[in-house]
């Protein structure tokens, strides 16, 4: 049995706008086992935390640990070894950022969960939905107009985002394969997207009947499905069809909004994505015909946060960035805070987060029972959101499970 004690730590969660008073956390074989002002315990390992804001491990609800280029096409024709490679790199700078789990929002597999949780790949706790499900010439379609090869190889690629599937029989046979496979929830795309060629924004891909098929599937493996989403009408036929959870939500209207937040639906906004590449897409590798889709929902997303922040939607903290982008992961915290409070921002990639995950109490808290998740932060993020970007150069100590992954001189 292995116990640390934590002392003097000011928590910041999300739930308020001042750190809370000095508390003492108890860790118990990587659980945390008691929290509270009179908390201490008898052990060796004790890291006094005075001067620091202590914060749950942050979870980011929405990225794609396989995506090495912000060329999709390019990075699903990859070989699987070069993927894994990268991909392990890219996991483990987001752990280095103080993201202690993320959810993959298509291309993450078993194996590199695995890996994870060998120790082989140092990396935050992964939650997967395997391949994300498009149709033939939706997102995740990466053919162009004279490209008509198979697309089976998709299904194969670990580079790969998505694979393909047409009519009903096909999208259930992919949903229960990637359930079998080890996804723990579905992703669907229901609406075209930036990065594919040949599928605008609001465009009605799979057909009702398709939609309420990958839904039936779902819930009969006992999970839920997720929609890649801009446009209010495909939001609203998604919804209409089950779907538990949208992805992006830029061009979500006033209505849709209200009916989320009465329904207690998710929404992960990833805005960083678009002011990111509206900037600097062609210098990480995003073609020309994307780009130019960019402009179509970077403002509306941001103007929607107010709202939907405004409406009490659960939000949870997303970025979906692509290959070189990836070092702007903690970005999304300041520029979500420009529009909402800072407490609200915070409490998108902890409490809230764990919401979208559907792992509450196990993640984004400090409390009796959770994971012992835990990032120090040299300052008060509440003061200064800036403080938890940066690539976690204000975090001296970040532990996962309880283990130190990053632990300064001195604690």
């Amino acid at each position: 049995m292995t116990v640390k004690l934590l002392k003097n730590a000011r928590i910041v969660d999300g739930t308020a706008t001042e750190p809370t008073e000095p508390m003492g956390i108890v860790i118990e074989n990587g659980i945390i086992r008691d929290v509270g002002t009179a908390a201490t315990a008898t052990t060796d390992e004790v890291l006094d935390l005075d001067g620091l804001t202590v914060m749950p491990g942050l979870v980011d609800c929405h990225v794609h640990v396989i995506a090495s280029t912000a060329n999709l096409g390019l990075n699903a024709a990859l070989p699987s070894s070069l993927i894994a490679a990268r991909s392990s790199v890219l996991m483990r700078n987001m752990l280095m950022r103080g993201f202690t789990t993320v959810r993959d929002l298509g291309g993450a597999d078993r194996g590199l969960q695995v890996a994870v949780e060998e120790g082989a790949f140092l990396g935050p706790r992964l939650v997967i939905c395997g391949k994300a499900l498009s149709q033939t010439g939706g997102h995740t379609d990466y053919r162009g107009p004279f490209d008509n090869k198979s697309v089976a190889w998709y299904d194969q690629s670990l580079g790969a985002m998505g694979r393909i599937c047409d009519g009903v029989p096909e999208v259930q046979r992919a949903a229960r394969e990637e359930i079998k496979n080890g996804a723990q929830f579905i992703k669907v795309m229901a609406d075209g997207g930036v990065s594919s060629p040949s599928d605008p924004i609001g465009y009605l891909v799979f057909s009702v009947d398709e939609l309420k098929a990958l839904v039936e599937i779902a819930r009969s493996f006992g999970t839920y499905a997720t929609g890649h989403l801009y446009s209010d009408e495909a939001i609203v036929r998604a919804l209409d069809c089950g779907f538990e959870c949208i992805e992006h939500g830029n061009l979500i209207s006033d209505a849709t909004i209200a009916r989320i937040a009465k329904e207690r639906i998710p929404v992960v906004p990833t805005n960083i994505t678009y002011d990111l590449l509206a900037r600097k897409g062609a210098e990480f590798g995003l073609p020309p015909a994307s780009l130019a889709k960019v402009s179509d929902v970077r403002e509306h997303g941001l103007e929607r946060l107010e709202k939907l922040y405004a409406a009490g939607a659960i939000m949870g903290y997303g970025s979906d960035l692509l290959g070189g982008m990836q070092t702007a992961q903690s970005d999304e915290f300041t520029l979500r805070g420009r529009y909402i409070p800072a407490d609200a921002v915070i409490r998108s990639a902890t409490l809230d987060a764990a919401k979208v995950l559907r792992m509450e109490g196990q993640i984004g808290t400090i409390a009796p029972g959770a994971h012992a998740d835990i990032i120090a932060v040299d300052g008060n993020p509440l003061e200064d959101l800036k403080l938890l970007t940066e690539q976690g150069v204000y975090m001296p100590l970040i532990l996962k499970g309880g283990e130190a992954v990053k632990k300064a001189a001195g604690l």
